[in-house]
């Protein structure tokens, strides 16, 4: 089959991808579940890659969910240890790529040595005005929306705004991703079909693709199958087609 170059195609301004089956995908092949996370590893520079090479403006990757949490501790750990070794060895590569970087979620709940690479590798890449790589880690969408809401009450009560001005823009803009652009496309790898607490807000018109492969064996060609199936589906945003 022939594919089209992704640089030719209609794409996405803003990807979110829900990073699943790293457990399922060592335990098919008799490995520990966090071996899984360490072969995904591989899959996160080949997405972040891409994106930087197609330009796109954004891309956000759920690392990490507040409902987490409630897995083995021993696999937590790991977790944090991944995502410090990633800070650390990416740092280069992400500046490099010409990459911004965020954070989305709690930071008040990952361990001080997470939280000084996540200020480094911030700090290196502060110049940088290619896509921005948003990792969402300990974030949920319902605790996001909480916390909005929450600081917009708080902004009423003291008399900064009115309860009038709360518009959709300026929750949005009181939202983690604050003036990032919609999500266009939200992909899950490992054949569940759910969001799990995913960006609520901003997902509310997005494109959703859902793949039965794991996060470990997604490759690029993959990636493509989803920016394909984006750029040939017709967005109406509620409205009608010209001619439907």
């Amino acid at each position: 089959m022939t594919t089209v170059p992704l640089a030719s195609m209609n794409l996405p301004r803003h990807v979110a991808i829900i990073m699943d089956g790293n457990g399922r995908w060592a335990q098919a092949r008799d490995l520990p579940r966090i071996e899984g996370h360490r072969r995904g590893v591989s899959t996160v520079r080949m997405v972040t890659e891409t994106a930087s090479e197609l330009k796109l403006d954004a891309i956000t990757l759920y690392c990490l969910s507040s409902e987490n949490w409630k897995r083995p501790q021993a696999e937590l750990d790991f977790l944090m240890q991944l995502l410090q070794q990633y800070l650390v060895e990416e740092r280069r590569t992400i500046r490099d790529q010409n990459m911004r970087l965020r954070f989305i979620g709690r930071q008040d709940r990952l361990g001080d040595e997470v939280t000084r690479e996540i200020a480094k590798t911030r700090a290196v890449c502060k110049g940088n005005t290619g896509t921005e790589l948003v990792l969402a880690v300990d974030y949920g969408g319902r605790d996001e929306l909480t916390r909005a809401t929450r600081q917009l009450v708080s902004q009423v009560q003291s008399g900064e705004i009115t309860a009038d001005e709360i518009t959709e823009e300026r929750l949005d803009q009181t939202l983690d991703t604050a003036g990032l652009p919609e999500v266009d496309l939200m992909i899950r790898t490992g054949g569940d079909i759910r969001i799990s607490n995913y960006l609520l807000w901003q997902i509310s018109y997005a494109e959703l693709y859902f793949t039965p492969k794991c996060w470990p064996e997604f490759e690029r060609e993959d990636f493509q199958a989803a920016l394909d199936e984006f750029g040939n589906r017709q967005r109406r945003f509620g409205g009608l087609n010209v001619g439907a």
